[in-house]
């Protein structure tokens, strides 16, 4: 693992897409925390956040809904929930340093210490929406989650959840949709740039498979 965590171009695409397991995961990002938003996000005009809260925002029926942030981080798609009138939102994520710097920013109701890969100790039915970005992609989280997110919403549940486009059908995302198919309501893939001009050339030419989709 390197420790290069000052630049975040750098660690990105060698460090986090080589992850391996849970526990490598949790200490990249633990040593990332602080300097996340400025080294990684900033420097590389990463605005998936701010698309996926935006494409929350267009489908929501309810704004007051409660919503759980999956791979929350720092924060930046909560931030972005915010500006369009959204706060009723709750934050899970695997490192606690990712959630204390976005409990600085205030844009959170509850924090969940969890893994992602593991069962949730949370009851079914609890949500009414669903956002995630960064989260479904190399050695991070796989498709296997996707039961679980399921089993915790609601009737209804609005799911906008960006999935790293390189590995959609390479790391089983559309067999899985498909098996969960019977579930689901209005299910469709939005394909979307999450990098601006000051990303790299990998980052630039990258794109995220946002599904939209919710449950019956």
């Amino acid at each position: 693992m390197s420790d290069q965590t000052n630049d975040g171009k750098a660690i990105f695409l060698k460090d986090a897409y080589a992850l391996e397991n849970t526990e490598d995961s949790l200490e990249l990002y633990d040593k990332w925390a602080e300097n996340y938003d400025e080294t990684f996000a900033k420097a590389n005009d990463y605005n998936t956040p701010d698309l996926i809260a935006d494409l929350y925002a267009e489908h929501t029926r309810d704004k007051s809904a409660l919503v759980l942030d999956i791979g929350a981080g720092t924060g930046l798609v909560a931030e972005g929930l915010a500006r369009r009138g959204i706060s009723h939102v709750e934050a899970l994520d695997i490192s606690e340093k990712m959630l204390a710097v976005a409990r600085r920013k205030g844009v959170y109701q509850r924090f969940i210490i969890a893994d992602l890969n593991q069962r949730l100790e949370i009851p079914d039915a609890t949500y009414a929406g669903f956002t995630c970005t960064g989260t479904f992609t190399h050695g991070h989280v796989g498709p296997d989650a996707l039961d679980e997110l399921v089993r915790i919403g609601r009737n209804g549940a609005l799911y906008v959840l960006g999935i790293k486009a390189a590995i959609y059908e390479s790391a089983g995302f559309a067999a899985k949709f498909k098996s969960l198919a019977p579930q689901l309501a209005e299910f469709r893939i939005v394909e979307k740039k999450g990098y601006g001009e000051n990303a790299d050339k990998a980052l630039q030419a990258s794109t995220t498979a946002v599904a939209v989709f919710r449950k019956i």
